[in-house]
C-alpha cells in the first residue's frame, strides 16, 4: 500500500465538491493558486497549528496558509510577537516571513464553498493530516483554531472528539502531545469581540510555556 504523502498533491481529485470549486475559481481567476494549499513552516516544528480549510481569498488565491485573508493578521502577528516567526507579514508568499519551531496547517487543504467542508470532505482529506502530524518528529504542542478543527486532529490523532473538551484555552493529551483549543481568528469572531488580540496571544504564550516545560 503507496504511503500517503503529507501534503495533497497539485490537482488532487479526491473530493469532487472542492474540484469543481477549484476549477470554477481558476476560471475566474486564473492567476491564483487555486490548488491544495500545502503546510507552510519549520519541519522540525515542536508546534503545529492546524485550521481548518484554506479561505478563498486566502491561501487558495496565495497557496500559504492565512495569507492573505483578514485571518492571517492576528495569527501572524500574534506568532511574530511570541516567537514563533520573524520577519514582517505583508499578506504574500514573498514577503519574507518565516516560520521559527512552527507550521501551519489545515485539516482541508482545498477551499471550500462557503468556507465549510461537508464531513465526507474532512474524511477524504485526514489521511494527509495523519501523514503531516507522522512527519514532524519533535511536535509537542498543537494550537487547533475552531472547533471543527479540534475534532479533525483528535480524529486524525485515532481519539474520540470527547478526548479534551472543546471551547477557547482548553487543553488536552494524546499520548505525549498537547492539544490547544482556540476560537478561530476570523472576521466574524475578532469584529464581535469574541475573541480579542490578548485572548489570542494568549493561547501561543501557554503553547510556548509547555513547548519549553
Amino acid at each position: 500500500m503507496t504511503a500517503v504523502p503529507p501534503e495533497a498533491p497539485r490537482g488532487c481529485p479526491l473530493c469532487p465538491r472542492l474540484v469543481a470549486y477549484r476549477q470554477e475559481n481558476a476560471r475566474r481567476e486564473p492567476n491564483w493558486f487555486n490548488d491544495p494549499a500545502p503546510s507552510f513552516g519549520d519541519p522540525q516544528a515542536r508546534l503545529l497549528i492546524a485550521g481548518l480549510a484554506p479561505g478563498r481569498t486566502g491561501a487558495n488565491r496565495t497557496g500559504r496558509p492565512f495569507t492573505g485573508d483578514h485571518a492571517g493578521w492576528l495569527l501572524y502577528e500574534t506568532l511574530i510577537t511570541t516567537g514563533f516567526a520573524r520577519g514582517i507579514y505583508d499578506a504574500r508568499p514573498g514577503d519574507g516571513l518565516e516560520l521559527v519551531d512552527c507550521m501551519i496547517t489545515n485539516a482541508v487543504r482545498c477551499a471550500p464553498p462557503g468556507n465549510k467542508p461537508t464531513p465526507e470532505e474532512e474524511r477524504t482529506c485526514r489521511p494527509f493530516l495523519i501523514s503531516r502530524l507522522a512527519a514532524l518528529p519533535r511536535l509537542k504542542v498543537i494550537v487547533t483554531l475552531g472547533d471543527v478543527s479540534r475534532r479533525n486532529v483528535l480524529k486524525a490523532l485515532g481519539r474520540p472528539v470527547s478526548a479534551m473538551p472543546a471551547g477557547h484555552g482548553a487543553e488536552g493529551r494524546v499520548g505525549d502531545l498537547i492539544l490547544l483549543n482556540s476560537y478561530h481568528c476570523s472576521r466574524l469572531n475578532t469584529n464581535t469581540g469574541r475573541l480579542t488580540p490578548q485572548m489570542f496571544r494568549d493561547v501561543f504564550l501557554r503553547a510556548r510555556d509547555l513547548i519549553e516545560s
